[in-house]
């Protein structure tokens, strides 16, 4: 892949995986990544102070489908939705097989009396994977909050 190819590449992941979610099709979403991943959501600070842990973390697709099942099953939260806009993809490195980047996003927050408002803004570090038939897989997204103040649950992943 040429370096046009891979930013339209990983700008499709990035669509295709914002729409999931904001589709509520949250069942579908551990598969854009790899079985061995990595997912945490944490705050610009901890970030920078290179701490791993988060306000949701996982190490592996398993967790992450537990997470959709506790989301359905277990957990109560109201009801609302999200709408990301997500940006062309920043910083763009290739090792390999692997792909390293930064994407900017914004979250909005829509409840079920049809209000929205920003719900949080930051950025995707990722690790993306090239698979042997070209398709990109998370490895590894921290979703990095620019702010550490979360109005109500964070419930749905970002």
């Amino acid at each position: 892949m040429n370096r046009l190819e891979l930013h339209l590449a990983v700008s499709l992941l990035n669509a295709a995986y914002a729409d999931c979610i904001d589709a509520d099709r949250l069942e579908a979403w551990p598969d854009f990544f790899t079985p061995d991943c990595f997912y945490s959501i944490t705050t610009l600070e901890n970030h920078a102070r290179g701490w791993d842990a988060g306000l949701i973390f996982a190490d592996s697709r398993g967790m992450l489908k537990d997470r959709v099942s506790g989301l359905r099953e277990a957990n109560i939260y109201e009801r609302h939705s999200y709408r990301h806009i997500v940006s062309v993809p920043a910083h763009l490195r290739t090792e390999g097989q692997t792909v390293r980047t930064r994407t900017p996003f914004a979250v909005y927050r829509v409840m079920r009396n049809g209000t929205s408002q920003v719900f949080v803004t930051g950025c995707y570090h990722d690790e993306l994977r090239i698979e042997g038939d070209g398709e990109l897989k998370i490895a590894r997204r921290v979703v990095v909050c620019d702010s550490s103040v979360f109005d109500t649950l964070l419930a749905i992943p970002l």
